[in-house]
């Protein structure tokens, strides 16, 4: 492949609504477009997008229908400052699954899961050591 592109992450799931909410108030993504079975979402500096469909719609091909599963996936977003975002997102009440560390090859960060299964890995990156 030649030229510039972009990644747009999907998810197949019957969660809509509780994935538009929770990105839009934990991450603060915003609205591109949506309908009664899709949403894309987009990060705050626009750099990346996430979208979610509802299973099984009839507009769909079949490759298109399944939900996902729930495991197996994660998200890394890069922040800029992770202990802000860090208290902030403990502050509403979401779930830490790996509390604020700092790793040996310089991720600095922390994970929660969204409503579909998917891990979420909020990270600073720094030096190693």
């Amino acid at each position: 492949m030649s030229g510039t592109f972009k990644v747009n992450a999907g998810i197949i799931t019957p969660k809509l609504a509780e994935s538009k909410a929770f990105y839009q108030n934990v991450l603060d993504f915003t609205v591109l477009f949506e309908n009664d079975f899709f949403v894309l979402l987009q990060q705050p500096l626009g750099t990346a997008e996430i979208s979610f469909l509802l299973p099984d719609h009839p507009s769909q091909q079949p490759l298109f229908h399944p939900a996902f599963a729930g495991t197996g996936v994660y998200l890394t977003i890069e922040i800029p400052d992770v202990e802000q975002q860090y208290a902030r997102i403990k502050s509403l009440g979401i779930p830490i699954h790996i509390d604020l560390r700092k790793e040996p090859w310089g991720d600095y960060h922390f994970a929660i899961i969204d409503p579909n299964g998917v891990s979420i890995d909020l990270v600073t990156y720094q030096s190693p050591g």
